[in-house]
């Protein structure tokens, strides 16, 4: 017998442990998921977009609009952060995977922390001055980013 061929990529791997990880976000409107990879394929973090450890998901608002302190905008955590946060060692010359392309906040925290590579799967955000923004500093920081060529689908049955 011979060995399998057709088994998923890295890429495809650690994007599927990103959409896992999103899953696991509260917010009705976006969920996204990270995961930070060394230089030997191994995971080191994780993480998803949701509230600060100790404010209530059933507390804080949800809303994409209103006033400011009344939309999730001001208290959400975004994946790639929390993924930085959740690590048990630095992050440096390692590889983030997220599901959505950073924003300009999360795009300094991964300079910061000397992410090297960003492999994402959407960018749906790439006309706001947010994303516009990311990619000017993630440029002169020479941090490559590539997006995937296809979405990564995972489906979970519940038992």
């Amino acid at each position: 017998m011979s060995k399998r061929e057709n088994v998923i990529s890295w890429n495809e791997y650690f994007m599927g442990i990103a959409h896992l990880s999103a899953l696991r976000s509260k917010d009705p409107s976006t969920q996204v998921g990270a995961v930070i990879v060394d230089e030997n394929h191994k995971v080191v973090s994780i993480g998803y977009n949701g509230f600060p450890k100790g404010c209530s998901d059933d507390v804080f608002p949800w809303n994409r609009e209103g006033e400011s302190l009344d939309t999730k905008y001001v208290y959400v955590v975004h994946a790639e952060l929390n993924a930085i946060l959740n690590s048990p060692r630095l992050v440096k010359d390692c590889t983030l995977y997220v599901s959505l392309f950073p924003c300009h906040e999360c795009a300094k925290a991964l300079i910061q922390a000397g992410i090297t590579q960003i492999v994402y799967e959407d960018d749906k955000y790439a006309d706001t001055d947010s994303v516009k923004a990311s990619k000017r500093m993630l440029d002169s920081a020479h941090v490559t980013y590539t997006q995937l060529s296809q979405k990564i689908s995972i489906t979970l049955k519940r038992l």
